[in-house]
């Protein structure tokens, strides 16, 4: 690793160039170029790949609430989400990306801890389904889908009062035994809430998108968090894909088959990185660009077996109680 202090008039954008030359004339893996600030440029040369092969997990940092370690980055380093840094997120990725095993490795993670989990997967159930036992409430349609997410923006409306009412700014201000348990409603085949066919489809994709958008612009403060799954995102899905797009921070790009979809994941936030998604071979599932607060790096997700992720979800079902949700799986359509 160099670190090179810029003379008048260079610019980070002529080391950037340089950077396939300089890994092709000194035989490594990957050189990478970032400017941390202005005026400096770091340069890593990486002699091979360190996301090859995740492994050894059992040394892997301890988290804290709403924090996640997911697998490693393309310095070695481990790679960890933290929602109260970065509340929301959207993953991208064809099928057999990684995009799933990502889901999984979060849900374990976050399943563990006293964190309330809704899902809405609109493949019919097929992928969070696997989890069902640990959510509190899972919506397989998009009438369950409007189910949850009323009841999610009611929670927020009476967290708001709590709030005011004791002078706090955030659940995070108020008194451990006063604060109500962070809510992290995980979506799969986002695209699905989306498009419809019919004007009835239509007019629900429309109440669907508005009350997303109202959890995402109120839920950071309230503890409630959204993770965006899909295998693809465009600007064909309508102005409600983009409005909801300008609210997740924190973004991971798979293999794509489009190249739409992989700038709108990343091109807002690190234009340089859509390239690098976009160089994703169908041989490296798992690996992946994240971006958030502008800067971007590869990963690797840990593997998560689906017969792992079904038995850890029986392990920690009836963990967290979400009273607030009673009424949603009591009116069918969703997992008590």
């Amino acid at each position: 690793m160099v670190t090179v202090h810029l003379h008048p008039g260079q610019t980070p954008a002529q080391f950037i160039a340089a950077g396939d030359a300089l890994t092709h004339a000194w035989r490594c893996h990957q050189v990478k170029v970032v400017s941390p600030r202005r005026g400096v440029v770091v340069v890593t040369a990486i002699a091979r790949d360190p996301l090859a092969k995740v492994g050894g997990w059992s040394s892997a940092p301890p988290a804290r609430l709403l924090a996640a370690t997911l697998g490693k980055a393309d310095d070695g380093s481990y790679w960890t989400v933290d929602l109260r840094k970065s509340p929301h997120w959207l993953i991208t990725g064809a099928t057999q990306s990684g995009k799933s095993t990502l889901v999984a490795a979060w849900l374990t993670e976050l399943g563990s801890q006293p964190v309330v989990l809704v899902g809405i997967d609109l493949k019919g159930g097929m992928e969070l389904g696997l989890y069902e036992r640990r959510l509190s409430a899972l919506a397989t349609d998009r009438q369950g889908a409007m189910r949850i997410l009323t009841a999610l923006v009611a929670e927020l409306m009476a967290r708001m009062s709590v709030c005011r009412e004791a002078g706090a700014r955030s659940i995070w201000d108020l008194p451990e035994t006063e604060r109500p348990a962070p809510v992290v409603l995980f979506v799969d085949e986002i695209a699905e809430l989306y498009l419809a066919a019919s004007l009835t489809g239509r007019k629900e994709a429309v109440e669907c998108s508005t009350l997303l958008l109202r959890v995402a612009q109120l839920g950071a403060a309230l503890g409630v968090h959204l993770i965006l799954a899909g295998q693809r995102f465009g600007h064909d899905l309508g102005p409600g894909a983009t409005a909801i797009r300008a609210q997740l921070g924190g973004r991971v790009c798979h293999r794509v088959h489009d190249e739409q979809t992989a700038v709108m994941t990343l091109g807002d936030l690190a234009p340089d990185a859509v390239v690098v998604a976009q160089s994703i071979t169908e041989h490296e599932q798992g690996v992946a660009v994240t971006a958030v607060d502008g800067q971007w790096k590869r990963v690797r997700s840990r593997l998560v077996a689906p017969d792992f992720l079904r038995s850890h979800g029986e392990l920690t079902a009836d963990q967290v109680s979400a009273p607030f949700l009673r009424p949603v799986v009591e009116g069918g359509g969703t997992n008590d």
